[in-house]
């Protein structure tokens, strides 16, 4: 069952499952990972031959050491530098062997489960929020893996080994660095709890941002034509101010956690310089290595500052996973058919039937809300039904559940087996449990809202049947009377969509039922499939949706009456219900809500 659409967001999932979900793709390039950490340690460690050499030679040169002991230091240091410029650069290129590859992953399983998202869900949540998680929420991990994720993984084994040399050189002076460690876990206690839901507030600002956006720019004709501009600009400025003042809040926060962590620093260090002086002062220890100790110490501010510091951006790139893996999870837990070819074997189905459907948008199916109130409708193969009435009646709803696109909230949307009826209910599978192979291999839908993606003239019909031959292509294009095809610039290889050849409402709308023809389907769902023509082209694209449909069972939302007035049977919609049915000609006889209709149309 889908998710239910009173959420104003999409899921967030747990951070416990966004990390699970990145598990098996980490296990995938577990060698790469043991390389990162073999060149981090050795970088690390090497990093501790700086303060090592200093300490020596504050021993050693006032007791009377030669230049040996000076040129010694000196040659470690440098094989040191060496050794820590090679960990460095294997540390990055075993990095990039896993981050780059498990954030493309992800950004393919992220795109991959909202593109089976029920549109529905997708329109009670805002494509704000969608366009927010697959764009702004994936670039800020690639982010987080490309610049963060370095610094982040340096810094880390760069303290552990530094706070073991510590402890190694003297396990007095190691113990008072302990000190800060319930210090910086203090900190840490502030700062965790605290910056969760920041983080996830802000990034759920910059969707509401984005989505503002968004329905501004893809809606500005529509502004203008309304003189609307200033109101909506008033709303996108408001979510901007919204996403900017959280920002700033997060800023603040972290110059506090900033703070507590300076103070962490002066104490311990202060505490280390005082516990050196007194081992100094009975002989416990030698001057060298206090100011070893203190040197490894120092060493730890940058790394430790570092954790602290880029803690908001991980904790940032955390939340935008929780976000990512939500639509996965939102994905996973819907009915989910698999994207497969189209089952070319599947028997031909007799009729399209649809009992006693009702469908609510609530998620209490008893609820009173109902868009489609009791709909029965049965269509026989080679029938073409046309549904008719005014905007809100339910006949798109009626459209996505003959499609199998949406479930009934109650009744039944199936494919009649042709088989007999055992309990006064005709047999035959239900849409939404059939395997989608099958499905699309007995129903496709064509809709108002036509997409050309971007690429070949020929990719973009053979959609529905991968490494389509040219001939069933052209065949599908002549079928539908898209003679224009022919005259293009490189024929099938002709680039349309965005940035490519310019094509008119009407070409867009033949590419989608040529899409139909090479598809051949049993039944054909056209949800207003011509509107988008207008009145110049309405003419042609409806022969060339007759043309379509030719042979086989269809339904098809009537944006124009000359639709209904050549199908076969006619139903009229108003609230949800069925008020009228039957052919054209019987309903003008019959003088009703249809007969009113067509004296206007005509009119």
């Amino acid at each position: 069952m889908s998710a239910p659409t009173t959420h104003t967001t999409l899921t967030i999932a747990s951070r416990r499952r966004s990390f699970s979900h990145l598990a098996p793709l980490l296990r995938a390039r577990a060698g790469w990972v043991v390389l990162l950490v073999v060149a981090g340690l050795a970088n690390a460690g090497a990093g501790l031959v700086g303060p090592w050499a200093i300490g020596r030679l504050v021993d050693e040169l006032p007791a009377g050491a030669g230049e040996d002991v000076v040129w010694f230091c000196a040659i470690a240091v440098a094989v040191a530098g060496i050794v820590m410029a090679l960990g460095t650069w294997i540390g990055a290129w075993a990095l990039a062997h896993i981050a780059m590859p498990v954030v493309a992953e992800l950004r393919t399983d992220v795109v991959d489960a909202a593109m089976s998202l029920e549109s529905q869900r997708i329109e009670s949540t805002g494509t704000g929020d969608l366009v927010s998680r697959v764009a702004d929420d994936s670039r800020k991990i690639s982010e987080a893996a490309a610049q963060v994720l370095p610094l982040v993984v340096e810094s880390l084994l760069v303290v552990i080994v530094s706070a073991a040399g510590l402890v190694a050189i003297d396990w007095r002076l190691g113990l008072v660095g302990l000190v800060a460690l319930p210090m910086y876990w203090l900190t840490l206690r502030w700062y965790l709890p605290r910056s969760e839901p920041i983080y996830k507030e802000e990034r759920a600002a910059f969707g509401r941002r984005a989505g503002r956006l968004l329905g501004g720019l893809t809606g500005a004709q529509t502004l203008r034509a309304y003189r609307a501009e200033e109101g909506e600009m008033t709303r996108i400025d408001a979510a901007s101010g919204e996403a900017r003042d959280l920002s700033i809040h997060v800023f603040r926060f972290l110059t506090r956690a900033f703070g507590r962590n300076n103070r962490a620093e002066a104490v311990v260090l202060s505490l280390l310089l005082i516990a050196g002086f007194a081992l100094v002062w009975f002989g416990e220890s030698t001057a060298g290595a206090v100011t070893t100790a203190a040197l490894v110490f120092h060493r730890l501010f940058n790394p430790i500052g570092a954790l602290v510091g880029l803690f908001d951006q991980v904790q940032s790139a955390g939340a935008s996973l929780t976000r990512m893996v939500g639509v996965i999870d939102e994905a996973t837990a819907s009915p989910r058919r698999p994207r497969t070819a189209i089952d070319r074997g599947a028997t031909a189905a007799p009729a399209l039937v649809i009992e006693d459907v009702w469908f609510t948008y609530e998620e209490d199916p008893n609820s009173d809300n109902h868009v489609l109130t009791g709909v029965d409708l049965r269509i026989d193969s080679g029938e073409v039904v046309a549904v008719v009435g005014t905007t809100g009646a339910g006949k798109s709803t009626l459209a996505r559940i003959a499609a199998g696109l949406s479930a009934p909230s109650r009744g039944r949307a199936m494919l009649a087996n042709g088989g007999t009826a055992s309990a006064g209910e005709e047999p035959g599978e239900d849409l939404t449990a059939l395997p989608e192979s099958v499905l699309r291999g007995h129903i496709a839908m064509v809709a108002q809202e036509v997409h050309t993606f971007v690429g070949t003239l020929r990719e973009n019909i053979a959609l529905p049947v991968d490494e389509a031959p040219d001939d069933a292509i052209l065949s599908a294009l002549d079928t539908v009377g898209a003679d224009w095809a022919r005259t293009l610039p490189q024929g099938l290889d002709t680039v349309i969509g965005d940035g490519g050849q310019r094509l008119s409402p009407v070409q867009e709308q033949t590419i989608a039922l040529a899409r139909l023809v090479l598809a051949d389907p049993d039944f054909a769902i056209l949800d207003e499939a011509t509107a988008e023509a207008g009145s110049a082209g309405a003419h042609v694209l409806e022969g060339s949706a007759r043309a379509a449909l030719a042979g086989r069972g269809a339904l098809v939302v009537a944006h124009r009456l000359s639709q209904a007035e050549t199908a076969d049977r006619v139903l009229v919609m108003d609230h949800g219900r069925v008020v009228e049915a039957g052919t054209h000609a019987e309903l003008v006889a019959a003088g009703g809500r249809y007969a009113e209709l067509w004296e206007a149309w005509s009119a």
